[in-house]
């Protein structure tokens, strides 16, 4: 029988608190802006003392409107606090993350009077991978990313921070089973398309209405029965020696293709 360690165990609850309290912080100077900006509930802000230019100055200016209490340490507490190690003298602990549901995701799409275009990841685990990708589906205008609960990254600092602030923007949705999702998607009339090497070349399939896209985990892709559950596949095309592309980058193409198909109306 396993002996109980009353010494270990208060460790151990340590450790779980820490873990917890790491996942309620922003880094960095730009997600930290757009967490103000965007009306995140900060419950306290760090900045480091005498690294007061620039878009410190702002961030504090923008924290003094909105009633938030700037607390100026040493540079040192915040290198403990940070596990980013990039936080570039300001770190907010904010609320934790409100995940939405799939039905919030499809809401905007109809507030915007836009065919739903939703970003589905399975199994992406690595954080920064997790954070560029929803700052590209910021960027060409997806309506939301959906991820598993389970072998997943969430959101939390590493991921605010490689977002570059999208978290703040973009409707991110935590769910139990991809398959069961998928299969509401097309209960809704939404196409569900996997990114796989074995499709047909993106550029030549229609990605203009209700579309979905399965992005795959850095190692193994998409799995095979969430492929198995899409209507299609497709591919990027490949034209140099190495075969694969990192799953960020690769999600980056096909959502550029499928804007670019229902026409660029940004900037």
């Amino acid at each position: 029988m396993k002996k109980f360690d009353k010494k270990n165990k208060g460790k151990e609850i340590k450790s779980e608190r820490e873990t917890v309290e790491r996942e309620n912080i922003i880094e960095g100077r730009n997600p930290v802006i757009e967490a103000i900006k965007s009306g995140r509930t900060i419950e306290k802000l760090y900045v480091s003392k005498g690294d007061l230019e620039g878009s410190i100055k702002m961030i504090i200016s923008l924290a003094r409107e909105r009633g938030i209490v700037v607390n100026e340490v040493e540079r040192k507490r915040l290198d403990d606090m940070s596990t980013t190690k990039a936080h570039q003298g300001v770190i907010a602990v904010v609320g934790e993350y409100k995940y939405y549901d799939l039905e919030d995701i499809l809401n905007l799409a109809r507030e915007k009077g836009e065919d739903p275009f939703i970003i589905i990841l399975d199994e992406i685990e690595d954080p920064h991978n997790l954070g560029s990708i929803i700052r590209s589906a910021n960027i060409f205008g997806a309506h939301g990313v959906i991820i598993p609960k389970r072998r997943s990254a969430l959101v939390t600092a590493t991921v605010a921070k490689a977002s570059a602030g999208a978290i703040e923007y973009t409707k991110i949705a935590k769910v139990t089973n991809l398959n069961q999702v998928i299969k509401e998607l097309k209960e809704n009339g939404i196409w569900v398309a996997a990114l796989d090497m074995d499709g047909e070349i993106c550029y030549n399939k229609d990605l203009r209405g209700p579309l979905a896209v399965v992005i795959g985990s850095e190692g193994r892709g998409v799995s095979r029965l969430v492929k198995e559950n899409c209507d299609f596949v497709v591919k990027i095309p490949m034209f140099g020696e190495i075969s694969s592309l990192n799953a960020s980058v690769a999600a980056g193409v096909i959502m550029y293709e499928v804007r670019k198909q229902r026409g660029i109306k940004g900037e």
